[in-house]
């Protein structure tokens, strides 16, 4: 039997890893953290005990090309306020579907990154 303790990290293939640092690291603001220096070229965020690694691939076969849909592969992240990253994200000029009486028991906030990975960010309910 295997015993799982938790998700390490999730990686995302992107096409420009100059543009996706600007959207990871200054829109959404990730916190970046070292990266072995491997052949490939990538970028690593904390988010709490888990990761997100980014890495560079122009021609790469999991880029997708459509608009939001939720029933696609996605990476969730949980935040701590449905309304501020709301805000947030409004002041950043990122577009996104928000969903604020999800059917899942909590608030939802999709958005893209520049590659059209789909980014589902998860909040408690707020009045």
């Amino acid at each position: 039997m295997i015993e799982f303790e938790y998700i390490h990290h999730m990686s995302l293939a992107v096409r420009d890893i100059k543009r996706s640092r600007v959207f990871y690291s200054d829109v959404l603001q990730l916190k970046e953290i070292e990266r072995p220096p491997f052949d490939s070229v990538g970028i690593w965020y904390a988010i709490g005990e888990q990761q997100l690694h980014l890495i560079q691939q122009p021609q790469g076969e999991t880029l997708r090309e459509g608009n939001i849909d939720s029933t696609d592969g996605h990476l969730a992240i949980w935040v701590r306020s449905y309304r501020q990253t709301l805000e947030w994200l409004d002041q950043q000029n990122v577009f996104y579907e928000a969903r604020p009486h999800s059917l899942a028991g909590f608030a939802q906030i999709y958005i893209l990154d520049p590659d059209h990975n789909i980014i589902e960010l998860d909040a408690p309910y707020e009045e």
